[in-house]
C-alpha cells in the first residue's frame, strides 16, 4: 500500500529541523544517594526540565510490549515502540505465548531438534541464565528442558552465559543451583544424561553485538564448541572459584568448561547435535549465530565447524535471516514512522556510536536492516571504543554532537534522530562514579546541541529509552546491593522550541509512552498522526 502523510491545516512547521535526541538509560529516580542521574551536574538538562512542554513517558512492561509491568524495558523494545508509534508483542510476550498455547513444540524446527536428540545427538542449549527477562528467561529455559526429557533426547548441555547487568551483579548462584538441580534430577530419574557443558559472562563470553569486538564471541566458540576454557567439575564450582578470587559481578566472568574425571570437556558441539539459542533478544545472538550458520567466515579461526542443527528462540534479523531457523516468529512491525517520512519526501538522519547503532536504526525501523529509502535518508555509526565502559565514561558523546550539529547545519535534512548510549552502558558497570561522568557527557552534548537548534530555528524532542543510570543501587535492611539493570522509572520527554508561542499544549494522554512519540514528531513536522498510531503528546490549538 502507499503510504502518505495529511499536512495539518492549523500548524506550520519550524523554519528548522525537528531532532530526536534519545538519552539511553536516563530516567527518573529517587533523586538520592542511588540515582547517578541526580547527583551528577547537569545544568541544562535541569534547565530543559523546567520548561512547560514537557512530560514523563512510561518506557517498560505493557507500555511496550512486554508481558506485565513488573517487566524493564530495554533498548530494543523501546526503540521498537518508538519507530512504531504503536505497542507490539516484543520477545518475552511472543515466546510466553508460544509456549503457553504449545505453539512453539508444534513447529518444524522444534521437531528437528527432537529428532536430533531422539537419533544420537546431544541438544545444546546455549543463552543467558537469568530471569531478568530482557534476552531470555529461566522459566523458558526450564520448559524447554522438561519437554525434550518428555520427548526422549537422552543427552542434553546447557552452555550458560552468565548476567549480572539485567539482575544484581552476582546472581548467578540463584540461576546455576536450581538449574543443576532440574539437570540432575532428570539424569537420575530417566537415566537421561543432563549437565551443564560451559559457560561465562555475557560481557566476555559470546554475546558481543554490532560486531564491537568479536574476541567475545571467540571465547564462547571456544567454550562452547571446542572446549576450550577453565576446567571445574561443575558450574557451581566454577562460579565459587571465581567468586572467592576477585570481586568481578557476573557478566565480567571469564569462560569455563565441565569436565569429567579425567578433565575431559564434557559438553563440546560435534556432529550431528542441535543448538539452541535460547535468548529471544536479538543483538547480542546474532554474532554467535554467524558463525554457526555461514559458510564464510572471516571474525576468527572457527578451528573446527561441527555440522549441527541450529536454530534461535527467534529470528534474530529480518532482512538477512539470522538465523535460517527459529522457533518463534517476531513482531512484524510494518508502516514505521520512517516509512512514511520517506515515502513523503522527508530527508532524515539516524546517528549513534557503535553501541547503539542498531537501536536507532534496525530496531527503529521495525527490525529491519538497512536503508529505508538510501536516498532520502543518511546512517552514520561512530565506532565505539574497546574498553570497559566505566574506564572511559563520556564514550563517543562527543563525536555523536559534533556529527550531528554538523548535519543539521548542512541544511540537508528536515529530521534527526541520535542516541547518546552513556547513561545505560555505562550505568550497567553499576560504577557510580563513572556514571555520574557518562551523564554529565551527554549533559554536554545537550548544551552544545540546544544553541544549534536556536541558530536553525528548529525543535528538539529530548527523551530516553528506559532507565538505568537512575537507579545505581537498592537498599534493605541497611544493606546496599549494587543495581546494574534497567530500571521501570519514568523517562522524561521534553519539547524545546525557541519559536513557541502558543500553538499547541500537551495533550490529555491517560499514560504517556514510546508509542506517542511517533505521532509527536509527525506533529511538529507538520503532518497530521497516523490514523492508527497512538495519539500525540501534543494537541495543536
Amino acid at each position: 500500500m502507499a503510504l502518505k502523510l495529511e499536512k495539518l491545516k492549523n500548524f506550520t512547521p519550524r523554519k528548522g529541523p525537528v531532532l530526536l535526541v534519545i538519552m539511553d538509560g536516563v530516567g527518573f529516580g529517587k533523586q538520592d544517594e542511588s540515582d547517578g542521574v541526580f547527583l551528577a551536574k547537569t545544568p541544562n538538562l535541569d534547565k530543559l526540565l523546567k520548561l512547560p512542554n514537557t512530560t514523563r513517558l512510561k518506557a517498560h512492561g505493557t507500555a511496550v510490549g512486554l508481558p506485565t509491568d513488573d517487566d524493564m524495558g530495554n533498548s530494543e523494545v523501546g526503540h521498537n515502540a518508538l519507530g512504531a508509534g504503536r505497542v507490539f508483542d516484543q520477545g518475552a510476550k511472543l515466546v510466553d505465548k508460544s509456549i503457553s498455547t504449545g505453539e512453539i513444540f508444534e513447529s518444524a524446527n522444534w521437531n528437528k531438534i527432537i529428532e536430533h536428540g531422539k537419533t544420537g545427538g546431544t541438544v545444546h542449549l546455549l543463552g543467558l541464565l537469568s530471569d531478568g527477562n530482557v534476552h531470555s528467561h529461566i522459566k523458558q529455559l526450564f520448559t524447554l528442558i522438561n519437554k525434550c526429557a518428555e520427548s526422549g533426547v537422552a543427552k542434553l548441555r546447557v552452555h550458560a552465559l552468565l548476567d549480572g547487568r539485567d539482575v544484581p551483579g552476582r546472581s548467578a548462584p540463584t540461576y546455576i543451583t536450581p538449574t543443576e538441580e532440574l539437570l540432575k534430577k532428570i539424569s537420575e530419574e530417566k537415566g537421561y544424561d543432563y549437565n551443564f557443558g560451559s559457560g561465562g559472562g555475557r560481557m566476555i563470553t559470546t554475546m558481543d553485538r554490532y560486531d564491537a569486538d568479536w574476541d567475545i564471541v571467540k571465547r564462547g566458540w571456544d567454550a562452547h564448541v571446542l572446549g576450550i576454557g577453565r576446567k571445574f567439575k561443575s558450574a557451581t564450582e566454577a562460579i565459587e572459584t571465581y567468586y572467592a578470587e576477585s570481586e568481578k559481578i557476573d557478566q565480567y566472568l571469564d569462560p569455563f568448561v565441565i569436565v569429567d574425571e579425567n578433565e575431559k570437556p564434557i559438553g563440546t558441539i560435534e556432529d550431528g547435535d542441535a543448538v539452541l539459542m535460547f535468548n529471544f533478544r536479538g543483538d547480542r545472538a546474532i554474532e554467535i549465530s554467524k558463525a554457526f550458520e555461514y559458510e564464510k567466515f572471516d571474525k576468527f579461526d572457527r578451528v573446527r565447524v561441527p555440522k549441527v542443527f541450529y536454530a534461535g528462540m527467534m529470528e534474530y534479523d529480518g532482512d538477512l535471516h539470522i538465523p535460517k531457523n527459529y522457533l518463534v516468529n517476531p513482531p512484524q512491525i510494518e508502516r514505521s514512522v520512517s516509512e512514511y517520512m520517506c515515502a513523503e519526501g522527508i530527508h532524515t538522519f539516524a546517528i549513534s556510536e557503535t553501541q547503539k547503532f542498531g537501536h536507532v536504526t534496525f530496531f527503529w525501523n521495525g527490525n529491519k536492516s538497512g536503508y529505508v529509502c538510501k536516498d532520502k535518508e543518511i546512517y552514520i555509526e561512530i565506532p565505539s571504543d574497546k574498553i570497559e565502559f566505566d574506564k572511559a565514561p563520556r564514550m563517543k558523546a562527543d563525536e555523536i554532537t559534533d556529527k550531528t550539529i554538523e548535519l543539521l547545519r548542512s541544511g540537508k535534512y528536515q529530521f534527526g534522530r541520535i542516541n547518546y548510549p552513556n547513561g545505560d552502558m555505562v550505568g550497567h558497570t553499576g560504577i557510580m562514579e563513572a556514571v555520574i561522568k557518562s551523564v554529565e557527557a551527554v549533559d554536554d552534548g545537550l548544551g552544545k546541541l540546544i544553541p544549534v537548534i536556536d541558530e536553525l530555528e528548529g525543535v528538539a524532542v529530548i527523551i530516553a529509552d528506559h532507565g538505568n543510570a537512575d537507579e545505581m543501587f537498592t537498599e534493605k535492611n541497611g544493606v546496599r546491593t549494587p543495581k546494574t539493570s534497567h530500571t521501570l522509572n519514568p523517562v522524561p520527554c521534553i519539547i524545546y522550541d525557541p519559536s513557541f508561542k502558543g500553538e499547541y499544549k500537551m495533550a490529555d494522554v491517560k499514560t504517556p509512552g514510546l508509542t506517542n512519540i511517533a505521532g509527536t514528531l509527525l506533529n511538529l513536522l507538520g503532518y497530521q498522526n497516523v490514523e492508527d498510531y497512538d495519539k500525540s503528546l501534543i494537541e495543536i490549538l
